[in-house]
């Protein structure tokens, strides 16, 4: 059964980050505002969790469900890298670099939000 819970999770995470490339995609920018976009709501998301798994008791199967599953499938480093690559062989070191530490700051930023969140909101 736990299987059957990541895999759900990831499912719609995935769908997720699908509608988030599809929204981008119409200005067709050359930053990849949509991976940066979907990281950074993962993180906050993931955040939040963490945070109320850790202050009560949430079930196994929703853990597997919405951390693992649903964050896994939602956030998607291969694709930055990819992305990240793809705007090094294109010669842009400056898009090179706002996207590796915007990711990383923004993502951190994101993951102390979503933990702040779960803290003190929910």
């Amino acid at each position: 059964m736990p299987l059957i819970w990541v895999f759900l999770g990831g499912g719609l995470g995935s769908l997720c980050r699908y509608g988030i490339s599809r929204y981008f995609a119409q200005w067709q920018p050359a930053f990849p505002y949509a991976t940066l976009t979907a990281n950074a709501l993962s993180c906050i998301v993931l955040g939040t969790l963490v945070a109320l798994a850790l202050k009560s008791n949430l079930s196994d199967a929703f853990k597997l469900f919405a951390m693992v599953g649903f964050c896994g499938g939602f956030s998607t480093y291969s694709t930055f890298t990819n992305e990240t690559w793809q705007l090094i062989e294109g010669g842009n070191l400056s898009l090179v670099a706002l996207n590796v530490v915007g990711n990383l700051l923004l993502c951190l930023a994101c993951i102390g939000l979503g933990l702040w969140l779960g803290r003190n909101l929910l």
